[in-house]
């Protein structure tokens, strides 16, 4: 499997000032792989260290901390003899031993020489608890599910997305039918690795829904696992309602839609812990199209996604049926996996953290809003070819932004005011974010 994450752990190798590196992301999107893989494709040796039920590492950690000691208890453990020149740590669950994770700091200071990169899915959780952390001392990555790109990749087409990553839009054109045909598949499968790679070897719809359906139980088993017992209807409720609350096209998250009566007091938590895990996207609203938008971000009004495209349509319960119908898996929901998709890419690609902009008494909308250098980029989502963008168009004709977009499935066409971009080359905003 191919994960362009991995190039980005070769820049950080190379860094000359690096410090550990902590890879975030939820459950089972990857990073243990990752790990693993960057050790065997970019170092001689890899000491590999799972802290989830290790007495040994625990005891080690909770005495001094003193990095020599450490190393030497950690190379008799995996039986690596360590060397930084040519060996990589990798600190696997790294939340379940708080020690460990705050020695990165030790490490930074005390002995940069050697690479470690270190990952813990519910590291915000832990966070939470009063973990001490390694503030400053310390580079991030982050780590999502597999991209539309990434699955043409694990497909066996890396042709077609070197095709994509270019600027040769009429070729990207004539082959518009297979891509169309891979993003509705992308759409059903999503980007989990398991389900990536069970489609790859099986190409059966079944099989991913199974696996998909597993990945969704074993989410909710770690609520009870890691929640607070009076935290754990309250998480089950907000993740049960994301499908319905994306369907109904509300203008934002309606607490009464989760619970009857409900109010932002009962559920913040919650919600809060989901976005800890990296089990949700939390969007917010922008009141006024200002630079940063950040500052400009209604705390109050926000749409929430899933993780993952495919997750969403498999808690929706959505059969295969919807490959089927051709069309038809790009209009379920209204739209609402069409914008999980587009947020995804976008987030995961792009790097950019979106917010989307309506007026308290407008029927109109722009799906998203992206901060580009010295300008705000509009972006509205349509989930076929429909080429009506009366939100859009309104809006341009007030704000008169330098460059707004609509990703549909029509072909890339630039017009004076906006410029179309297919959904399965939506990376392409990344050229007006530079």
């Amino acid at each position: 499997m191919k994960r362009f994450a991995l190039e980005k752990l070769k820049i950080w190798k190379e860094k000359p000032y690096r410090k550990p590196l902590i890879i975030r992301g939820a459950r089972q999107v990857g990073k243990t792989w990752l790990m693993k893989e960057f050790g065997k494709t970019c170092f001689e040796k890899t000491a590999y260290v799972n802290f989830d039920s290790n007495p040994r590492m625990q005891q080690l950690f909770e005495g001094e901390i003193d990095v020599e000691r450490m190393i030497l208890a950690i190379s008799a453990e995996t039986g690596v003899s360590i060397n930084c020149t040519d060996t990589l740590l990798i600190f696997d669950e790294v939340q379940e031993v708080p020690k460990a994770l705050g020695s990165l700091k030790y490490f930074c200071e005390n002995a940069p020489e050697y690479a470690i990169v270190a990952a813990g899915s519910l590291l915000g959780v832990a966070m939470h608890k009063g973990t001490s952390f390694p503030v400053g001392k310390v580079d991030f990555m982050d780590l999502y599910p597999l991209s539309f790109q990434e699955f043409l990749c694990a497909l066996g087409e890396d042709r077609f997305v070197t095709m994509l990553q270019s600027t040769d839009t009429d070729m990207v054109t004539m082959f518009k039918t297979k891509y169309i045909d891979r993003l509705r598949e992308y759409y059903y499968v999503g980007g989990m690795p398991e389900a990536v790679q069970n489609f790859v070897l099986n190409k059966d719809y079944n099989k991913v829904r199974e696996i998909q359906k597993n990945l969704l139980n074993y989410y909710q088993q770690d609520f009870s696992k890691h929640a607070k017992i009076s935290l754990v209807p309250r998480l089950n409720l907000v993740w049960n309602s994301i499908p319905m609350q994306l369907a109904k096209e509300n203008k934002k998250y309606i607490y009464g839609q989760v619970r009857e009566g409900a109010r932002a007091k009962d559920f913040e938590l919650a919600i809060q812990w989901l976005l800890d895990c990296g089990l949700i996207h939390k969007v917010h609203r922008v009141k006024k199209l200002s630079l940063p938008l950040k500052a400009y971000m209604d705390l109050d009004a926000f749409k929430i996604y899933m993780l993952d495209v495919g997750l969403l349509l498999a808690m929706a319960d959505l059969d295969a049926s919807v490959i089927i119908d051709g069309n038809r898996i790009f209009t379920e929901f209204k739209g609402a996996l069409t914008e999980q998709y587009v947020l995804q890419q976008m987030i995961a690609e792009l790097g950019v953290e979106p917010y989307y902009y309506t007026t308290a008494n407008s029927t109109g909308e722009i799906d998203f809003m992206l901060q580009a250098p010295g300008s705000v980029i509009p972006v509205e989502v349509k989930a076929e070819e429909n080429l009506r963008a009366k939100s859009l168009r309104a809006f341009c004709e007030k704000y008169h932004p330098k460059h707004a977009v609509r990703t549909s499935m029509s072909d890339f066409r630039e017009q004076d005011w906006m410029t179309n971009i297919p959904l399965y080359n939506i990376d392409r905003i990344g050229e007006y974010l530079k």
